[in-house]
C-alpha cells in the first residue's frame, strides 16, 4: 500500500504592521514563551513576509496566514483571511 503523507500547513493569527511593498505584508506574531528554567512566561514575537495577492490587508488588520512554498528568499507564507479590519497607525503597531 502506498500510501502518501501529505503535510498539513501551518496557520498563524497576528497583526499587519506594513503593506509598503507591492503584494506583500509584514505580519507580527505575538506569543507567550515559558522560561524553562524560572517557568516564566515572557512576549514574545516574530515578523513573517507574508504574500497578499490582491493588497487586501491593511496597517492594523488582524490577519490569518499559512505556509506556502517559497516565493523569494524570506516570503513563506500566504494571507488566508483578514479577520478584522483595523483604523491604527503603524507607529502603534510597533510597540
Amino acid at each position: 500500500m502506498n500510501t502518501v503523507a501529505t503535510k498539513r500547513p501551518r496557520r498563524l493569527q497576528g497583526r499587519v504592521t506594513s503593506n509598503k511593498m507591492q503584494k506583500t505584508i509584514v505580519v507580527r506574531v505575538d506569543r507567550l514563551k515559558k522560561h524553562p528554567k524560572y517557568l516564566k512566561y515572557l512576549k514574545t514575537h516574530q515578523k513573517f513576509l507574508v504574500h497578499d495577492e490582491k493588497n487586501e490587508a491593511g496597517v492594523g488588520d488582524v490577519v490569518t496566514i499559512r505556509e506556502a512554498r517559497p516565493m523569494s528568499r524570506r516570503k513563506r507564507w500566504m494571507l488566508e483571511s483578514v479577520i478584522t479590519k483595523g483604523a491604527i497607525s503603524a507607529e502603534t503597531v510597533e510597540e
